[in-house]
């Protein structure tokens, strides 16, 4: 059941452009919402966790890049577990609609281990970017993000995996590194080591350690370029669920307790009606207050809401504006 963020009060000029934002030391001016593309591989249940989204649909997702694209969304994020491959071979599809050299376009290794012993074997790097090429139908990924921070014991496969990727930097295959993590601690932790080009961290009004954990000072320090993902918690804090959800097999969402719980649910639905009402003058209130609060103190970062349906990329080419501090604030508190 895909999440609809609601109908855009006024309407979208079609000229309409995302707020652009240089993105850290890379000096490259990347949209401030990017797309991401995690839905769109649509549902995926490894062993007996569900991994992926349901109530996907091929069509609209492609329809929503191309939507995306002309609204001004020009930063793509992507990995090569998503659907094993089916969100990088939409993105790829896409190109003869949408001209490659005016996207930015990230992707990630790292999650499955394939054959091997550890997912960031440099030989399982090297295969997997390989195929990621392929399924995008390009010849450079202009950012390749290592998808998590567990490197094995002592860090043993964190700087083969780097020497790796700068060998396929070498190349010309890519053109940035980055470093993921669901941990903002791990991303801290490892960013010191690996001294990556850009950082993607989870992050939302509910679930925020990007100051707490050091990670925020990190990047600042080093310049480094940051997007942040999940800023809706999965489509939980839009407050638009009225009764307690089972999504289909291979959804992740069912693996998250409160989307189950009635009290939880009317709770985000009062907080909803409360955000409405205070941010009434924007056209998508809701979103607008939880991206524009991770902006509030990160106005150079990028933040990635998923987009698999036109109007959805529509919604999300309202947003990219930070929330001032006293506006962040009254987000915080309304949802603490």
């Amino acid at each position: 059941m895909p999440v609809f963020y609601g109908p855009v009060h006024n309407r979208v000029r079609e000229d309409t452009i995302v707020r652009q934002i240089r993105f850290g030391r890379s000096d490259k001016l990347v949209s401030a919402i990017a797309l991401g593309t995690w839905a769109h591989g649509g549902a995926k249940t490894v062993g007996r966790r569900e991994v992926g989204w349901a109530g996907h649909d091929d069509a609209h997702a492609r329809s929503a890049l191309v939507r995306a694209f002309e609204l001004g969304i020009s930063h793509w994020d992507t990995a090569d577990v998503y659907g094993d491959g089916r969100a990088e071979r939409l993105i790829g599809g896409a190109w003869s609609d949408v001209p490659r050299d005016e996207v930015f376009l990230a992707s990630k290794v790292g999650w499955d281990p394939g054959p091997f012993e550890h997912a960031y074997d440099p030989r399982w790097i090297r295969q997997r970017a390989e195929r990621s090429l392929d399924y995008l139908e390009t010849d450079w990924i202009d950012l390749y993000y290592l998808h998590h921070c567990s490197f094995g014991p002592q860090n043993r496969f964190l700087e083969p995996a780097v020497e790796e990727l700068e060998r396929l930097r070498s190349e010309g295959k890519i053109r940035l590194l980055g470093l993921s993590d669901w941990s903002c601690k791990k991303l801290a932790r490892c960013a010191r080591i690996m001294n990556p080009d850009v950082v993607q961290a989870y992050r939302n009004v509910v679930d925020d350690a990007y100051e707490t954990s050091g990670l925020k000072s990190w990047v600042e320090k080093h310049d480094a370029g940051v997007a942040f993902f999940s800023p809706l918690k999965h489509g939980l804090l839009l407050g638009k669920y009225d009764k307690p959800m089972q999504f289909g097999s291979g959804d992740m969402r069912n693996g998250i307790p409160a989307f189950r719980d009635a009290r939880a649910l009317a709770r985000l639905r009062a907080i909803r009606r409360e955000v409405e009402s205070e941010h009434s003058s924007h056209p998508q209130p809701v979103l607008h207050a939880l991206t524009g609060y991770l902006l509030a103190d990160s106005p150079s970062a990028s933040v990635l809401v998923g987009q698999r349906t036109p109007q959805q990329a529509e919604a999300a080419s309202t947003l990219g504006t930070p929330l001032s501090e006293s506006e962040a604030d009254w987000v915080r508190h309304a949802y603490a």
